[in-house]
Order: structure tokens, then C-alpha cells, then sequence
């Protein structure tokens, strides 16, 4: 390891610890699961007095909680959620290397590098406070957000709740107060099997789809670009997965698509289904519609003017909040009851890339944006 200052070292020593999310990678133990990035940072809190405590999410993962209590009577309280588990990659990706001031490896984006820097400012006032005088800060190392966010889901339903929750993802250190929803739709038709070679004694569910596919990527792609946001832009679909029929020389009788649908703050699940199966009605289109995705991902807007907020984005520097159009683990924080922004180092699009890199300078200034933020607390 190349000398390096605390936070970056500690930047480096987490991307060392592979941290897949087992649901994206089964059957590979050595680079799975978040509990051995959990066990670390336990270890490191404890060389600061603070006792760790797991709250057990699925078999054998855990979210990590670690509490740095006020001086004096809990008023309020902070929570610092970044997420511990990434998405796969190659075993050498968990071999960091610094380049052009940048360090390299699966993770060190999304988001060891928020990981790293909210570690650091709480480890800072743990040591050096004074903590402050009314205020509790917990520091939250969440599991699963890769895949259905049950770390974030857990906290939501099993507490602690508090008045405002800081998800670490890669924001450019841009303070982010809104995001999309994300709904997964499947849409099916239905036809009657033939032979080939007499298409007209059949019915084919895939010509039947691409007049559903004509309808939504023709007039409904246009009604959902006169929806707009402030901070959103308009909500978009895309289509990810299509299947149907069996082998060339046979009629489909079946087809399916799954759909990803981005909603805005004021949608939901019941109001997508009615405006598309009304269209596609409208159409002469009706095809079976389910939600391919149990979990409620609702879009998050937390009210930038709350005194929190406002002071967050003080000790950021920053003058306003943004919009995103990705998912994060700060929506079903809110949905438990905690306003919540999204803020850390690093940029989105470099996010699961093959090579994934943060910039070292932007984690030392997360780490201080954080820290002036917990010194400033009442």
C-alpha cells in the first residue's frame, strides 16, 4: 500500500474486502456478502469507544449501527447511511491502484468512497468532538442496496427513525433531494399455436406485441414527455427483456416484456397501470398487465427547505439541490419516516463500470463537507 492519508487509506483497505451482493453472484463465498466490510469497520470503531450493533436483515447479512450520542438529552437525530455490498467484478477489481489522483477498483465509486468519507467525519468527532449538545448521530452501513435495498427497507421498518438520513452514493458532491421511482412492469399477450407453414390457422402473440410495443414507444413515450419536474425532468420507459415462442417453425402463442417505467413524485403503481391500460384499451390493445417487482420503489422529494437540509447544504457549499434519475436506498428511508438526501463522492457513470474509479480529492472534501455538518449540530 503507497502512503496514504487516514481517509484514504481506509478508502483503499475497504475496496480490498470484496463485498458482492450474493444475490448477484451465487455460489462465489470469497467475494460475497458485506459481513467482513461490517466487521471492519466495527473493529475501527471500537478503537474509538464505540460499540457496534448488527440489525439482521437476510441469512448471514446484517446492517452495521454504530451511535455517537449527544452531550446531553437526544433532541434530534443524523443518520449516515451509505450502503456496504457492490456488484460483481473480476477478483483482481479488488486490487486497488491510484492513478492521475484517482483510485481504482470495484467499489471505490459505488460507494466505498461515501463509505470511507462518512466513516471518517463520525471516527473525527468521536475523537476530536465536541460532540454535539442534542444531537445523536448514527452511522448506518446498509446492506442489499444493489439488488431490492431490504438493508434500507429494514431500517425503515425497525428504526432508529430520524430527522434526516444522508444516503452515500456518487453525486459530483452535488446535494440531491429528489429522484425517480422505479416500477417494473410485464406486459403478456396470448395467441394460438400452428405450424408454420399455415400461419393463417394461428394467432402470433409476437405480432400481437409489437402493436403494443408501436403504441408505447409511438403515443405513449409522447404523453409521458409532457410530465415534467422541477428537478426530474419528464418520467421515461424502456424496455429490458423480451421473450415468446418456442422455435421458428411454430406459431407463438405467448409472448412477455418487462418494462422499466421511472416515476415522478406524484405517481404510483395504481396510477401508471390506469393511464397505459387505458391507452393501449383505447388502442384495441389488451394485454395482461402485472408488477414484476413487489418491492415499492417510490420517487423521493425531501423539501430542500427543511433546517436540516439547509444546513446540510451549508456545510456542503452548496447553493441548491438537484435531481437524479436513479434509485437509491434514501427513498425507502423516507418512506419509514426520515428525510433523507443523497450525497458522496464520484460520479454515476462510473458506477459498475469494468474500471471504477474515485477521485481521491473528492472523498477528502466529502469527509470535510460531513464533518462540518456533524460540528454544527445543536
Amino acid at each position: 500500500m503507497p502512503r496514504l492519508s487516514p481517509v484514504h487509506r481506509l478508502l483503499w483497505e475497504l475496496v480490498e474486502i470484496p463485498s458482492v451482493n450474493p444475490l448477484l453472484l451465487p455460489d462465489e463465498e470469497e467475494l460475497t456478502g458485506e459481513a467482513k466490510v461490517a466487521d471492519f469497520l466495527a473493529e475501527e470503531a471500537k478503537k474509538l469507544g464505540i460499540s457496534a450493533r448488527k440489525m439482521r436483515v437476510l441469512p448471514g447479512r446484517s446492517n452495521l449501527l454504530l451511535r455517537l450520542r449527544p452531550a446531553g438529552k437526544v433532541r434530534q437525530r443524523v443518520l449516515l447511511t451509505p450502503h456496504l455490498d457492490v456488484v460483481p467484478a473480476e477478483k483482481r477489481a479488488f486490487k486497488p491502484k491510484i492513478r492521475k489522483g484517482n483510485l481504482h477498483g470495484r467499489g471505490s465509486c459505488d460507494t466505498k468512497g461515501s463509505v470511507a468519507s462518512f466513516f471518517s467525519a463520525f471516527a473525527m468527532l468521536a475523537q476530536g468532538g465536541p460532540r454535539p449538545k442534542n444531537t445523536e448521530i448514527v452511522f448506518v452501513g446498509l446492506v442489499d442496496e444493489e439488488f431490492g435495498q431490504a438493508g434500507s427497507r429494514a431500517l425503515a421498518q425497525k428504526g432508529p427513525q430520524g430527522d434526516l438520513a444522508i444516503a452515500g452514493e456518487p453525486t459530483k458532491l452535488q446535494v440531491v433531494s429528489a429522484h425517480k421511482g422505479n416500477l417494473w412492469i410485464r406486459l403478456g399477450t396470448k395467441g394460438k399455436a400452428a405450424h408454420g407453414s399455415t400461419p393463417e390457422n394461428g394467432k402470433n402473440a409476437i405480432e400481437s406485441m409489437t402493436k403494443v410495443l408501436q403504441c408505447l414507444f409511438g403515443e405513449y413515450s409522447k404523453m409521458l414527455a409532457k410530465k415534467s419536474h422541477p428537478l426530474l425532468g419528464s418520467p421515461t420507459l424502456s424496455i429490458g427483456r423480451i421473450t415468446g415462442g418456442s422455435q421458428p417453425n411454430v406459431i407463438p402463442n405467448h409472448c412477455e416484456i418487462d418494462l422499466d417505467r421511472r416515476t415522478l413524485p406524484d405517481e404510483t403503481p395504481a396510477s401508471v397501470k390506469k393511464e397505459l391500460t387505458e391507452l393501449l384499451a383505447f388502442n384495441g390493445l389488451f394485454p395482461s398487465y402485472t408488477v414484476a417487482r413487489e418491492a415499492s420503489c417510490p420517487a423521493l422529494e425531501t423539501d430542500p427547505k427543511l433546517p436540516l437540509v439547509r444546513s446540510f447544504l451549508k456545510a456542503a457549499r452548496r447553493r441548491q439541490t438537484y435531481g437524479v434519475p436513479y434509485f437509491t436506498d434514501a427513498s425507502p428511508i423516507a418512506m419509514g419516516g426520515t428525510p433523507a438526501v443523497v450525497y458522496g463522492p464520484g460520479d454515476i457513470a462510473q458506477a459498475h463500470a469494468k474500471d471504477e474509479w474515485v477521485s481521491l480529492k473528492e472523498v477528502e472534501k466529502c469527509r470535510d463537507a460531513i464533518h462540518r455538518f456533524l460540528i454544527g449540530l445543536e
